[in-house]
């Protein structure tokens, strides 16, 4: 894995979220933490629009919670969900337009020993296949909200085509409807590359 590539500048996000989650779909996921580089190939996201999208945090305004979804595009948001996970979003639009795209599943590159520690779990393909998981394999938590990902040490970078997927693979990312959430559940805002054993369970 090539680790030398600028993470994604901040007009790749300052778009329609739904394209933002769409375009991640092959990105690269690195975190520099503990002297450990961490990665992972971006394989699953979901869209959260604003006022106009019930289950998105950002539907009833701002709120001390969410504050940073009406912040600057191409940060981060995390949230403890359930009382039992953290879950990492990238904020997208325009400032003062809220927006996010929830990271739903990675395919692991490299660290994997460290994230089979961290989970507890020896088999690569349940190391990162949810968006609790994924936060628990990286070691990414409430302390990594608000970051810059366009600077680093915790970004997203662009391989080049060639190195996500083969040259001679037909890539097929798929919509569908959102998963895990009570209301809005018809909005085909999950995106997820198909026939990719890494993407969450339920797709």
């Amino acid at each position: 894995m090539e680790t030398s590539r600028q993470p994604l500048g901040r007009a790749f996000y300052d778009r329609k979220t739904e394209v933002v989650a769409f375009e991640l779909i092959g990105k690269i996921l690195a975190f520099w933490s503990h002297q450990v580089f961490l990665s992972g190939k971006i394989v699953e996201t979901e869209a959260y629009l604003g006022s106009e999208d019930p289950a998105s945090h950002a539907y009833r305004g701002v709120t001390p919670r969410n504050r940073v979804m009406f912040g600057c595009p191409g940060m981060s948001y995390v949230y403890f969900t359930y009382g039992a996970h953290h879950c990492f979003n990238i904020v997208t639009e325009t400032e003062r337009v809220p927006g996010a795209v929830l990271i739903r599943a990675l395919e692991p590159l490299t660290g994997i020993g460290v994230m089979k520690k961290r989970r507890k779990q020896n088999s690569v393909n349940l190391l990162t296949d949810g968006p609790g998981k994924l936060t628990e394999a990286f070691g990414i938590t409430r302390a990594h909200s608000g970051i810059d990902l366009t600077q680093g040490p915790l970004c997203v970078l662009d391989p080049g085509k060639s190195k996500v997927f083969p040259e001679d693979s037909i890539i097929q990312i798929r919509v569908a409807k959102r998963i895990g959430i009570s209301t809005a559940k018809t909005l085909p805002f999950r995106y997820f590359l198909a026939e990719n054993s890494f993407v969450s369970k339920s797709s």
